[in-house]
């Protein structure tokens, strides 16, 4: 029997092969084959999830061997609390992004072969413990990604596909360089151990001055994926010209890639450093909170808005990542896990409500509510738990956020001030959005279409439970991920 982190990282890969080669006279074949892999994939993350022994400090379910012993390298994969429950998230988003993509009539075999792929990647980002396989997966997500933007997007789809890889590839290098700056470190060096590293760092071995430039190599690669501003232009282009499945995954997984780096490494390997840095990432952070705000308020395109209210939401997690206290990197890792499961929704229902008109213009649907009452609920259900409504997933994190951010002696309360400006310019932009599109007449464009169907709606009765699971029992969440991040302040010193 295979080790459980191994099934769930490479059982994608295995539905990927098999998908690709499945004979073309079948075009019906490849959807089903692939839903089979990934809801095969979600029961072994259920498995994890419910074998996870939560209110404990340490990796679980460790797999190590030897892969090239002459360099070092090993096959190293274990979850903590945080990266346990991003796993889940990952196995749960891929199943809806298949789901969601049924009537995909282009290449279907090609294409669910990519949401398998991009399934790999994630997984496996979210369980290594080397460096090197980390990084390999990291890059991973690369490829297919591009693929489905490039192939399936909008009609600027080659520009956006471009973009995100050159951007996100930029981000890599650098990233690529302070691991081999790690690696080579005379006193910290000469493994690619995460655990290892992050101790080596925790002792103080490493010389402050030296962790700073290492850290800033790591901010370049981590700071483009989240995306953090001035690094995020990719992100709206990407958003839009990708399929519906595209964005929910992009949005709901490859962004916390970014600050789950983070979380992994910046701050449990390079101690020093992100003290000395953190006044910037907190900058940085109140800058992405209002500026995604503000320019999410601007939007005529449905699909754009939500696009920008992502990298206001992801400042909220830089936020409480930079203020060093357990209730801010709490906050930040609920806010992550919560971005995925209501801007996941939020996209779902965007790319229905496109299906049907064929148009993301804010003008031209309104009245969504009389038209389809069940699209028009959910999506102001979505919108609400977006713009942070007590009750719903989008509270907890940004209220632990703003309050660790406070406590914080790391930087100026000023910058928490300004952070906390955007949560009412949140409320601004998505209360407009609802008035415009949910409320009112039924434009022509939204007029006799039917509403969500069975499989729609089995996409979205997922994401409601969890969003308000969350949203009301914090401890469902906070049992796993409290441990660990108290683990990863403590090796801080903080």
């Amino acid at each position: 029997m295979l080790p459980l982190l191994t099934t769930i990282v490479f059982l994608p890969l295995v539905g990927a092969a098999v998908t690709a080669f499945l004979p073309k006279t079948r075009p019906d074949l490849p959807k089903k084959v692939a839903l089979g892999f990934a809801l095969a994939d979600l029961a072994a993350a259920a498995v994890m999830l419910a074998r996870f022994t939560p209110g404990t400090v340490g990796f679980q379910f460790t797999e190590r061997a030897n892969w090239v012993p002459e360099a070092g390298i090993q096959y190293f994969m274990a979850v903590d609390g945080i990266s346990v429950v991003l796993v889940a998230l990952s196995a749960l988003l891929t199943v809806l992004a298949i789901v969601a993509s049924w009537n995909i009539e282009e290449k279907p075999a090609f294409y669910f072969s990519m949401i398998l792929l991009l399934a790999v990647g994630m997984n496996g980002v979210f369980c290594a413990l080397d460096f090197v396989l980390f990084y390999v997966f990291w890059e991973l997500v690369l490829v297919p990604m591009y693929f489905l933007i490039a192939m399936w997007g909008g009609p600027r789809r080659e520009y956006a596909a471009i973009k995100f890889f050159l951007y996100t590839l930029f981000g890599s290098v650098f990233m690529l360089v302070g691991i081999l700056a790690l690696y080579l470190h005379p006193e910290a060096g000469g493994t690619f151990d995460m655990i290892a590293l992050a101790k080596a760092g925790a002792s103080g071995v490493i010389a402050p001055g030296f962790q700073w430039w290492v850290f800033a190599a790591f901010f370049l690669g981590f700071a483009v994926k989240v995306p953090v501003w001035p690094l995020h232009t990719w992100l709206p282009d990407a958003h839009v010209e990708a399929p519906t499945a595209g964005s929910v995954l992009l949005a709901g997984i490859l962004l916390k890639m970014g600050t789950y780096g983070f979380l992994r490494v910046s701050l449990p390997m390079l101690p020093d450093a992100a003290e000395t840095w953190a006044w910037f990432l907190a900058l940085l952070a109140a800058i992405s909170i209002i500026y995604g705000a503000a320019v999410a308020f601007a939007q005529t395109d449905l699909k754009k808005l939500v696009a920008y209210s992502s990298v206001s939401h992801m400042g909220f997690v830089m936020l409480g990542l930079a203020s060093l206290t357990p209730e801010g990197v709490n906050g930040a890792v609920v806010v992550m896990i919560a971005h995925g499961l209501i801007t996941g929704m939020m996209f779902l229902m965007v790319g229905m409500v496109y299906e049907r008109t064929h148009t993301r213009m804010i003008a031209d649907v309104s009245g969504v509510s009389k038209a389809m009452p069940v699209a028009g609920g959910l999506l102001a259900f979505a919108s609400f738990a977006s713009l942070g409504l007590p009750g719903l997933a989008g509270f907890p994190g940004e209220f632990l956020s703003l309050l660790g951010a406070w406590k914080s002696d790391a930087f100026s309360s000023y910058y928490v001030i300004a952070s906390a400006v955007g949560v009412l310019l949140a409320a601004a932009y998505m209360l407009w959005m609802v008035q415009r599109v949910v409320l009112g007449e039924p434009s022509s464009a939204v007029s006799g279409h039917p509403d969500l169907n069975t499989r729609e709606l089995s996409t979205l009765v997922p994401l409601v439970a969890l969003i308000v699971v969350v949203g009301v029992y914090w401890s469902s969440l906070l049992q796993y991920v409290d441990p660990a991040v108290t683990a990863i302040l403590a090796g801080m010193g903080v």
